[in-house]
């Protein structure tokens, strides 16, 4: 029995609280996330070292100074990479800039100067193969300052004096200086097995497969509890159709859903698809969406867009099922791996070595359910709609994304993605299946490329105008949530008021030539909604249709505020006739 059920009811709470926490940050010290945390976490580390062990297999060590959670992981997952206390996301060079400054504070003192821990990863810098930290560069100094930045605000490093920002300005006039947590930064790097004996990033993942040969049937019903326990708490949405036999059976265990909902004080609402846990707190989800922000309300908007589509009886879209795992993740990590570096570990046999990593290749398929088909809307759809949207709406949007379609709809689809709302595929119509879309920074985004491609000719969306819907009070969690058995394709039962929403009219300052060639793109470039050929497209989950009846308050907000863009003025934000001026 877990200790969450011993807990007295008024202490339960706080206990619960510790635990969201710690499953959020999975570090916590005198100042990250915050300075309550460490003492919560110290008061519960009993109760919460157990639990956590029996119910994920995670460790947990507490210290005077940190609390440290050593997660297990099943697989790879893109769509969580390091990002600034801006929102940045890194890349490969942060990446690196933030290994090395790790290898450098653990050699230092107390204290160090921006400018010297600078210097010191640039001398690590040159041995390691096209990589270089040049403070002449401002990217690199810009790249440079990030990583430090993420070290700051996890308490590995403490602003002393001076500014960082002005050392990547002028690293000559500016300079800052730091004091050290050694504690934070050992707590920081503590990988689970020694880097240099891995062949494979799969090596980092937890690998049940010699246990699963020797292991009795309620052993292996435990791990599969535990496997099905970690998604929860780590995934948006826990869809049925994504795990194994024994995951899925587990998944269906009142029990172990009721347990995690024990632990974290979360509510999971379960659906024929899945289940998901939902943050009412606000505090254990890394995302909240609903949001406030362009971002988050054009996401918004375009869910409402697609719910309506893919509603819709009388047009239906096509359907195809969920692509196989693409390893393409993970065998561009193992390429980077640099191989001289690595050497088998003294007690495991060459051939044992080879055999462990043969199964971990073995146990890459998805164990999908047969005849599951998801909606597939082709990307130059998703364009058109955020183009139109974005005339429509787009005197309440945040300036930068006013003059940068493409670059709000890549943002917009790469949130949704994160959320497992949507999941970018290419269809390749040869062998009649959809294919996972690649993720890397050097190549074009599909969504970017079809947004530029439709940016100068999309106008309305005429035909998939979303229906407006009341409000369902909903709880707004990063983790969402599943839609009903039948959601996917019947409208809510509630949405008897729901109308058109009415269109933007041409603004009179836009001008004729402006109108009619909205009318002209519209006419010319009409809405494929059929994919054809090799083409970027977007899979479509269930969770998507929770969120279509928060549509009407964004809808509502950015037609009734009374502002416009720099550039032109929206026909809402005009003065009633015979108004006074």
């Amino acid at each position: 029995m877990i200790n969450a059920r011993s807990i007295d009811s008024l202490a339960l709470d706080s206990y619960q609280r510790a635990a969201r926490v710690i499953l959020a940050n999975h570090l916590v010290t005198r100042s990250y996330p915050d300075r309550i945390a460490l003492p919560l976490m110290r008061r519960w580390a009993t109760e919460l070292r157990e639990d956590l062990a029996e119910l994920f297999g995670y460790r947990l060590e507490v210290t005077e100074t940190t609390a440290r959670l050593f997660p297990l992981h099943d697989r790879l997952e893109p769509g969580r990479p390091a990002r600034t206390p801006a929102e940045r996301v890194f890349d490969r060079r942060r990446y690196a800039y933030l290994s090395l400054a790790l290898a450098a504070l653990g050699r230092a003192g107390d204290q160090t100067t921006l400018s010297e821990l600078a210097d010191q990863v640039a001398s690590y810098a040159t041995r390691v193969d096209g990589l270089e930290l040049s403070t002449d560069r401002a990217a690199d100094r810009d790249a440079f300052v990030d990583a430090v930045a993420w070290l700051a605000a996890r308490g590995a490093l403490t602003l002393a004096d001076g500014d960082a920002g002005g050392w990547a300005a002028d690293p000559e006039a500016g300079e800052a200086l730091y004091d050290i947590d050694r504690a934070v930064v050992f707590a920081i790097f503590r990988p689970p097995r020694v880097l240099q004996h891995l062949r494979s990033v799969r090596g980092l993942l937890d690998d049940e497969s010699e246990s699963r040969a020797t292991a009795s049937a309620g052993q292996t019903r435990a791990a599969a509890a535990r496997r099905v326990r970690r998604a929860l708490v780590e995934r948006p949405v826990v869809y049925t159709d994504e795990l194994g036999e024994d995951e899925r059976a587990q998944l269906a265990v009142e029990k172990v859903v009721a347990e995690v909902e024990l632990l974290t004080g979360l509510h999971a609402e379960r659906r024929a698809e899945g289940v998901a846990l939902i943050d009412t707190s606000g505090r254990f989800s890394d995302i909240r969406f609903p949001s406030t922000g362009t971002l988050a309300q054009v996401a918004l908007l375009l869910v409402g867009e697609i719910a309506d589509l893919v509603l819709d009886f009388d047009n239906p879209v096509q359907r195809r099922p969920r692509p196989e795992h693409d390893p393409a993740l993970a065998a561009a990590l193992d390429e980077a791996i640099p191989q001289s570096t690595i050497f088998a570990p003294l007690v495991v046999s060459s051939d044992h070595d080879v055999a462990q990593y043969d199964s971990w290749e073995s146990d890459d398929s998805d164990d999908t359910v047969e005849g599951m088909t998801y909606p597939v809307i082709p990307m130059t759809w998703i364009a058109e709609t955020v183009q139109a949207l974005t005339h429509r709406y787009g005197s309440t949007f945040a300036a930068q994304w006013q003059a940068d379609v493409p670059g709000l709809t890549r943002e917009v689809l790469s949130l949704l993605e994160r959320l497992r709302l949507v999941q970018p595929v290419i269809l390749d119509h040869a062998d009649d299946a959809p294919h996972p879309a690649e993720h890397n920074d050097e190549s074009t985004d599909a969504s970017d490329e079809y947004a530029q491609d439709h940016a100068a000719t999309a106008g309305k969306p005429g035909d998939h105008t979303a229906q407006t819907a009341p409000t369902p009070n909903h709880a707004g969690a990063t983790s969402g949530t599943v839609a009903p058995n039948d959601a996917e394709v019947t409208p809510d039962p509630c949405d008897t008021e729901s109308a058109d929403t009415p269109e933007r009219a041409p603004d009179e300052a836009d001008g004729p030539d402006d109108a009619s060639a909205v009318e002209a793109g519209n006419a010319s470039t009409p809405t494929r909604l059929t994919p054809t050929g090799s083409e970027p497209a977007l899979l479509i989950f269930p969770a998507l249709a929770r969120y279509r009846g928060a549509v009407v308050t964004v809808r509502t907000r950015a037609e009734s505020e009374l502002f416009a863009s720099a550039t032109k003025l929206g026909d809402h934000a005009a003065p009633a006739p015979g108004a006074g001026a």
